[in-house]
């Protein structure tokens, strides 16, 4: 019973769409009508307004970060994780908008935090200096979320290494159409328009 409420829960606070309600409350109309479509905050960078950009990846890695944490400290860590992950996947699927939302890399980013701290950080570490080097969002986020895993198994930690795995391919997948332009050299860069 605790699985399945964790998996409620999670699935609950993924599915809020903070870019949609931001993007429209902003007056910016709907983030889904351009560039990618997506309700994420690179996205909705592409409105021009950072402002509402960067609110959207705060509230969408608190997405990750609560889910864990609450269902962690009721029903323990394998709880959490599974909240954290159910975050992940109804963010990317919300069935509030036809199943078509986000590409999870902020929720991943706050699960992977809030599971780990140490562990959130270097991520985060990884993606900053890569889209220093890159300025491409999608390379940044695949790059920062194949480190988790590895930096996971550095510590020791087998079960978070292979949960960050799954988030690692889920978001990889997620990214596809992101990894075949990234391969054709024509995936826009952060801040420019699709």
């Amino acid at each position: 019973m605790s699985y399945l409420l964790s998996l409620l829960i999670g699935a609950a606070l993924g599915s809020i769409p903070f870019g949609l309600i931001l993007t429209r409350a902003a007056g910016l109309g709907d983030v889904r009508t351009i560039g990618s479509g997506s309700i994420g905050a690179t996205n909705v960078l592409r409105t021009g307004n950072k402002k509402v950009a960067a609110a959207t990846l705060v509230l969408d890695v608190l997405k990750g970060v609560i889910a864990l944490l609450v269902c962690q400290y009721l029903w323990g860590r394998d709880a959490g994780l599974l909240a954290g992950l159910a975050a992940v996947v109804s963010h990317c699927y919300p069935v509030w908008l036809g199943f078509k939302g986000g590409k999870g890399v902020a929720t991943a980013a706050g699960v992977l935090l809030a599971a780990a701290w140490w562990m959130g950080l270097i991520v985060a570490g990884v993606w900053l200096a890569t889209a220093f080097l890159t300025r491409i969002s999608s390379a940044s986020a695949l790059v920062a979320c194949a480190a988790a895993p590895i930096v996971a198994l550095l510590a020791g930690d087998m079960n978070l290494a292979l949960f960050a795995l799954v988030l690692a391919l889920f978001v990889a997948w997620r990214h596809s159409a992101n990894i075949r332009r990234l391969i054709a050299g024509t995936e826009p860069r952060i801040g420019k328009g699709k």
